[in-house]
């Protein structure tokens, strides 16, 4: 626990005891908790070309958050959300995070959105000892080492290039190529893919970066003709995801396509914009299918999206959905004298369990969430098949 004395709260504690004995009132720090409200912030992406995640997102976290205020709240606190967009620049990121707690007062963060903005922000949430949960973001090295303040939801990664690599592996695919974001999220999980392909001696032939705003690929596709790979697995997100398998069709090029779970959020629309086009392309997904309702949390998600009228529907939708709701479990059992190390404690006291079907697990030494992966293949129009 951060113990944090200034003169204002010797200066509160010192009335609160001139009241007398009698009438004594508990301290309640500045920290986004008030008797009526909890208050948490997101710093997201909602403009530019990966607006969709932090869009989806917002929308299935809020979305719950609906559902639990409809219900009374939190031991009877409604939680609100304040968001702000950081148009997935790490610099504005920073900016938000720093604004959300020092000015909002927010009680947590939740919801951001890809590797850099999380780094950039990450080092204010711990200084502040403000928890950080579920950034949509499952890059191995923020995974690697229990950090106090930080928890995901989500499978990492390493679960999903692993699940990819094993699969390759298992067809007779010796050979990769793997064009990747140039930017933090794509450098840091090209070094894991590259690691777990030696382990399954599947060989990568070629590596290729490839801009966040690239209009076409084409001298990424010329390059990928010379190595011949035996597939091409994607580390990318957003609609340079759609750029790239876009200029790869057309190029005639024949190699199955493999991407991570962040690789397309707008699967009716990149459908639609590809004509066609997205056919084939495998994913890893890490939630179930948002129209899976046999499956008990995408039933639920499903009911509350009929019943607040929530036109978004998507695989990070879902998530966003799920995060939210494992959210209130961590602040239900924090209690209803709430703070944030009882909600930490909360959180870690949920231990391995599932929340309609979906499985999480928590501990003091685990703060990873779910190790939930999946592979499955998209159609021409969206849908994705098993």
């Amino acid at each position: 626990m951060k113990l944090s004395i200034s003169r204002r709260t010797l200066v509160a504690g010192g009335a609160a005891l001139a009241l007398g004995p009698g009438l004594l009132r508990p301290a309640r720090a500045d920290n986004g908790v008030s008797d009526t409200a909890i208050r948490i912030g997101q710093s997201a992406v909602f403009s530019g070309p990966a607006k969709d995640f932090g869009v989806d997102y917002r929308a299935g976290i809020q979305l719950y958050f609906d559902r639990v205020n409809k219900s009374g709240g939190i031991h009877g606190r409604r939680i609100e959300l304040v968001t702000y967009d950081d148009a997935y620049e790490p610099a504005k990121t920073a900016v938000n995070t720093a604004k959300l707690i020092d000015e909002d007062k927010v009680f947590a963060l939740t919801g951001y959105v890809a590797t850099g903005n999380l780094a950039a922000a990450m080092p204010l949430a711990e200084k502040a000892g403000v928890p950080m949960f579920a950034p949509l973001v499952g890059t191995t090295s923020f995974r690697t080492k229990t950090n106090r303040y930080l928890f995901h939801v989500r499978a990492g990664y390493d679960l999903e290039l692993r699940k990819i690599i094993s699969h390759l592996s298992t067809l007779g695919i010796q050979s990769i190529a793997v064009v990747y974001q140039d930017s933090a999220f794509g450098k840091s999980n090209l070094a894991t893919c590259e690691q777990l392909a030696a382990e399954y001696k599947v060989k990568v032939v070629q590596t290729l970066p490839m801009a966040i705003a690239a209009e076409d690929a084409k001298q990424v596709i010329g390059g990928l003709a010379e190595g011949r790979p035996g597939a091409v697995v994607m580390i990318m997100a957003g609609r340079m995801t759609e750029v790239f398998i876009r200029d790869y069709r057309a190029s005639g090029a024949a190699a199955p396509l493999y991407t991570l779970s962040v690789g397309i959020t707008d699967a009716a629309g990149s459908a639609k914009r590809l004509e066609g086009k997205l056919a084939g392309l495998v994913t890893a997904s890490i939630v179930p299918p948002p129209g899976a309702q046999r499956v008990p949390i995408v039933a639920d998600y499903q009911r509350d999206r009929a019943e607040f009228g929530q036109k978004i529907d998507s695989y990070t939708a879902l998530e966003g959905y799920i995060v939210a709701r494992v959210m209130a479990e961590g602040l239900r059992r924090a209690g209803k004298a709430l703070t944030r190390d009882s909600f930490i404690a909360g959180l870690e006291s949920i231990g391995s369990t599932r929340f309609g079907d979906f499985p999480v697990d928590y501990s003091a030494k685990n703060h990873n969430g779910s190790t939930f992966v999946d592979l499955e293949m998209y159609t021409r129009d969206g849908q994705l098949r098993r």
